[in-house]
């Protein structure tokens, strides 16, 4: 066999066992262009890069392993050595006090100069309903933040299984302030009955903080850093402390 054989075998071998680890890597994988503007070099923008791929994800929120009952949330992990990240994106429906009947996942791969790439996806059809609502009327495609004010525990004593009625319970009429990088006051609103609130403000980076507390919690939620692109909605989980123990 020549060398041109030789080299020619090689990459048919090569590029079979690619296509082998990529079958096996998930349930479906495709790659999309790349979104947005800038680095990605933090889970706010990693997460945003996301939202611009699938902008019906606007206003998916963190996952919080407290919080019983939470349909839909990410989970943005760095990858290690390459200055990327991973992030799983889960959305279920169909009682999720008890754990959600239904559920899609997907796992994108974001790269440190911001293209998007699904990694595997699966589960069933999403219905219109189970896609995040970002407040009153939605705000998929605006530009922005996404407030949500939350208060735990609420129950002395942790049970397992998690008790549905321990979970925590939005905080409606807290003031929030947004301020941008200069430390310049962007915006000032309550959280609405639900315990949201969306800021619409140009792209940047931001502090959310909670302008007042009142008497009926213990301590301060820690203000939070977030970065706002264009076409996005950035979630904020604002945690409230009920002093319960």
């Amino acid at each position: 066999m020549d060398n041109v054989a030789r080299t020619l075998v090689r990459s048919v071998a090569i590029v079979a066992l690619v296509a082998a680890c990529a079958g096996a890597a998930g349930t479906s994988s495709s790659a999309a262009p790349s979104v947005g503007g800038g680095p990605v070099t933090t889970e706010e923008q990693a997460i945003a890069r996301v939202v611009e791929h699938e902008p019906r994800l606007a206003g998916i929120m963190k996952r919080d392993p407290d919080m019983i009952g939470q349909a839909n949330w990410y989970e943005a992990m760095p990858a290690s050595g390459v200055g990327a990240f991973v992030v799983t994106v889960r959305l279920g429906w169909g009682d999720c006090q008890a754990g959600c009947i239904d559920e899609h996942t997907w796992v994108y791969a974001v790269g440190p100069d911001g293209s998007v790439t699904v990694q595997s996806e699966g589960g069933g059809a999403v219905p219109d309903s189970a896609w995040p609502a970002p407040g009153a009327g939605g705000q998929a495609g605006r530009t922005g933040i996404l407030v949500t004010a939350v208060a735990g525990p609420t129950c002395p004593v942790e049970t397992v299984p998690p008790d549905p009625a321990c979970a925590p319970r939005p905080v409606p009429s807290k003031l929030i302030d947004v301020t941008d990088g200069a430390g310049q006051r962007a915006a000032r609103q309550e959280t609405d009955p639900a315990g949201t609130s969306f800021f619409e403000v140009p792209p940047g980076a931001y502090v959310v903080t909670v302008a007042d507390t009142g008497e009926d919690f213990f301590g301060i939620p820690e203000a939070q850093k977030v970065e706002v692109v264009a076409g996005a909605v950035a979630p904020v989980t604002i945690a409230f402390d009920t002093g319960i123990r």
